[in-house]
């Protein structure tokens, strides 16, 4: 909980566009912790930032499927780089518009 309001006031304070949350050190996601990091997102979201997950192992993963436990509508990437480069490309795309085939 100290995470999640420390968190808040500094993308408020900041007034950061994006947030990376690396979960890499999690070997376990229960239905708590999963609704803690979906609530952080959507927290994060009402302050005008995006989030985007990485770094959820592939037990972690596998057990939360099992479980029924879903992230739907949070951007997940697989390391660091890749949550980097999910930043670079959302932000391509709002300064260019979208894409009209």
């Amino acid at each position: 909980m100290q995470l999640r309001d420390n968190l808040v006031l500094k993308v408020s304070t900041l007034r950061s566009r994006g947030v990376i949350i690396d979960v890499t050190v999690l070997d376990v996601m229960d239905s708590f912790a999963s609704r803690t990091l979906h609530d952080l997102v959507r927290m994060i979201k009402l302050r005008g930032a995006d989030t985007v997950i990485v770094g959820i192992q592939p037990e972690v993963a596998f057990a939360m499927v099992q479980l029924g436990l879903t992230m739907e509508g949070v951007p997940a990437a697989l390391d660091l780089e890749e949550g980097l480069a999910f930043f670079n490309q959302n932000s391509l795309r709002k300064e260019t518009g979208p894409r009209v085939k």
